[in-house]
């Protein structure tokens, strides 16, 4: 057992992959950590976050996170999340992803890891079984919503605050008179420390604030309003933009293609 209470992931048979289940409450979070092993993090039910280094990842219920063995990450939820983990010993992976890779989880992929869950699987079907995930691990072609956050002490208090209230309204000239910098100075600051301008930025941390919602089923104008779009034309156009896809395109099985 790690000290953040996840497993150390290494199966009794080195060449079995290993699956544990977690009941993520909101504000849960395992704190930086790694494995030994290769682990591909999903979330069955709600929506998981994934930090590693400077860079999140959210993670609906339709895509995981391969995170190679020995990378440092730390996993949470916001809301009520079952997480879902697999984990696969790199010696007997045919899968090398150096870097961390989103993954599509389809209807099949999600019943296989289910399957590969149950604690009375034999031998032959636990090999079966393997042999079939490793095919269907597939990158997803989808980008995904991440949010890094800017060094200087100034900018940082601003970004929190909007990542706590994403709807807040404010330009940079108004934050800068609560932290004490001009508004051409923040924007300097998170374009450079961010390597994007401000309001790329703030629409990310909108669109990011949307997932959890849109996992619970909120209706579309409810959650446009939660994050500070007016309408949900312009919420939709935003999403699609950073993206790629539209919300419900974003949250539907990946096609075939991802599915192998």
């Amino acid at each position: 057992m790690s000290p953040n209470g996840q497993p150390r992931a290494e199966a009794p048979d080195p060449a079995a992959i290993c699956v544990r289940t977690f009941d993520m409450q909101p504000g849960q979070r395992f704190d930086l950590h790694d494995h030994e092993t290769h682990q591909l993090a999903w979330s069955p039910s709600g929506v998981l976050t994934v930090d590693i280094g400077d860079r999140s990842w959210v993670l609906p219920p339709t895509m995981a996170l391969w995170i190679p063995a020995g990378v440092p990450h730390a996993t949470g939820a916001t809301r009520p999340a079952l997480m879902r983990s697999v984990y696969l010993p790199p010696a007997h992976c045919p899968a090398g992803w150096h870097d961390p890779t989103v993954v599509g989880v389809g209807p099949l992929l999600r019943e296989l890891i289910t399957h590969l869950a149950a604690p009375d699987l034999g031998p032959g079907a636990r090999s079966r079984a393997e042999a079939v995930l490793f095919d269907l691990l597939r990158p997803v072609g989808v980008t995904t919503i991440d949010v890094p956050m800017p060094l200087d002490t100034r900018a940082r208090r601003v970004a929190e605050a909007l990542i706590a209230h994403p709807s807040d309204e404010r330009t940079l000239d108004g934050w800068g008179r609560e932290v004490g910098a001009s508004g051409r100075t923040l924007a300097r600051l998170f374009a450079a420390e961010t390597g994007m301008p401000f309001g790329r930025w703030r629409t990310r941390v909108r669109l990011r604030a949307a997932l959890g919602h849109l996992a619970a089923n909120r209706p579309l104008a409810s959650v446009a309003r939660r994050v500070g779009y007016s309408t949900p034309s312009a919420f939709v156009a935003a999403f699609r933009l950073e993206t790629g896809r539209t919300p419900g395109a974003y949250f539907a099985d990946p096609p075939r293609s991802a599915r192998g």
